[in-house]
């Protein structure tokens, strides 16, 4: 095993869990597919129990694994956490034939607002502003698929707040709310995409997921959608290593390997 990390500065950080090559293991091994984890936190913070512990599950799934964090708290203005997980994925990409890494299977897996994050990237990797801020003009941020846990997609539910006012910062309100509202941005470009919620979420809406599901289907992209009845926002791996035992909601984790690997 071996791990790689990028410092970006100011708390930006890609932290690598990577498999290393092995005479025991078959050629197919030689590169392997990738999960990059974005935890959740309102974009004020990045929740422990949805970083290394994901990263983790599907690092003994075969997956290659990172943990990304983003700006946040006031620095948090878009596009500016998308810019930096532009930056990340080309890294990765640049990086892949030392990292044994198959460039063209990378997920992104993100949960509430890092969730958000990741919708942002499948829908939004070609915008005109990304590209040139991140410098990713030949696709190098795209992501291969899409795991979203409880995802924040849409603003309407934190209008009221001053939430929405802080991810737009100085830019104009109206044209940035359309473009921090994922459903808005789906289309042919957008991946394949595993959602998973939980009817009784208290925090974010299970119609968030329904409308970024309707989006896809709209757009003929594959996707698998599991609402679970039970659990509260922020169930990550949904057991006990993260005071989260809810069985039937834990399944995703085993249910989303499976899916990315069919994907793949």
């Amino acid at each position: 095993m071996k791990f790689k990390n990028i410092d970006y500065g100011d708390g930006v950080e890609l932290r690598g869990y990577l498999f290393e090559e092995s005479a025991e293991l078959d050629e197919k091994w030689k590169k392997r597919p990738t999960v990059v984890v974005c935890p959740g936190g309102g974009y004020w913070g990045c929740s422990y129990r949805e970083a290394d512990i994901v990263a983790t599950q599907f690092l003994a799934r075969g997956f290659n694994a990172f943990v990304f964090t983003y700006s946040l708290g006031q620095k948090a203005v878009f596009p500016r956490p998308l810019v930096e997980l532009s930056v990340a994925m080309k890294d990765i990409r640049e990086n892949a034939s030392e990292w044994l890494i198959d460039p063209d299977k990378i997920a992104v897996c993100g949960f509430s607002a890092g969730g958000h994050l990741c919708a942002s990237l499948g829908t939004l990797w070609n915008d005109a502003e990304i590209t040139e801020k991140s410098g990713c003009k030949n696709g190098e941020n795209k992501p291969n698929a899409l795991i979203l846990g409880y995802p924040v997609i849409s603003t309407s539910w934190i209008e009221k707040d001053n939430s929405l006012q802080r991810l737009i910062g100085d830019n104009d309100f109206e044209v940035t709310r359309k473009k921090l509202n994922m459903q808005n941005n789906v289309g042919k470009h957008t991946p394949p995409s595993f959602i998973f919620h939980t009817y009784n979420d208290g925090s974010v809406p299970v119609e968030d997921s329904l409308v970024f599901a309707a989006a896809l289907a709209e757009n003929d992209i594959p996707f698998d959608l599991h609402i679970f009845t039970n659990g509260c926002h922020g169930m990550s791996v949904g057991n006990d290593t993260v005071s989260c035992d809810e069985p039937e909601y834990g399944k995703w984790v085993e249910m989303a390997g499976n899916w990315l690997w069919r994907t793949f």
